[in-house]
């Protein structure tokens, strides 16, 4: 006698694997939304400085001036990685009436350097106060590495995200997400900034 065949479908580990998959992807949209996409800005208050962090250019260098020309700060530091040639920093670093436009390179090049860059100008320039700009999916991570290399008691940082509203697809907002969550795990491997000075 042959052998009977079974019926039905066997779970093998191709299909544990696309559900595991799936509640990854699921978990990584719901807290993602959660925590980046409704991150909340601070209130806006006078202070020393507006730092411009660098990433996509999607108003936030106009928006820095913006809010300096309102009255909340008389320098605009903005983070400047983009090298020489890039047209949108040459127009928003040329001299502006009233307001110190500073346009340098982070060293390194990521938040982390943009936190020590203005740390080491708060240093140099008694800054006690600062609003940060950056999109707002950035703000959660932002406010952390800000808080352990730039934060103390005697500085404070408002957070601020650029007023504008980002369509992506679902797979864009996977990828947001997950480099958010990947830049706070580097963030928190990374450590206290002391070392870094």
């Amino acid at each position: 006698m042959g052998e009977r065949r079974r019926s039905g479908v066997r779970a093998g580990p191709l299909p544990a694997a696309v559900y595991a998959l799936i509640a990854v992807l699921f978990l990584n949209g719901a807290t993602g939304t959660l925590f980046f996409a409704h991150a909340r800005p601070d209130p806006l208050a006078k202070v020393d400085a507006i730092v411009v962090l660098g990433g996509e250019h999607d108003g936030r260098e106009a928006y820095g001036l913006k809010l300096a020309q309102q009255g909340y700060a008389p320098t605009v530091l903005m983070s400047d990685p983009y090298g020489p040639r890039d047209p949108v920093m040459k127009r928003f670093c040329r001299r502006q009436a009233d307001i110190e436009v500073i346009c340098r390179p982070p060293v390194p090049s990521t938040t982390r350097g943009e936190a020590l860059m203005t740390r080491v100008l708060a240093e140099q320039r008694g800054w006690r106060s600062v609003i940060v700009i950056s999109w707002r999916y950035h703000l959660p991570r932002a406010r952390r590495i800000f808080d352990v290399c730039f934060a103390s008691p005697n500085r404070t940082v408002i957070m601020r995200d650029v007023p504008r509203t980002y369509r992506f697809s679902v797979a864009q907002w996977q990828y947001t997400f997950l480099y958010q969550y990947g830049g706070f795990v580097k963030a928190e491997i990374q450590g206290s900034c002391d070392s870094a000075t």
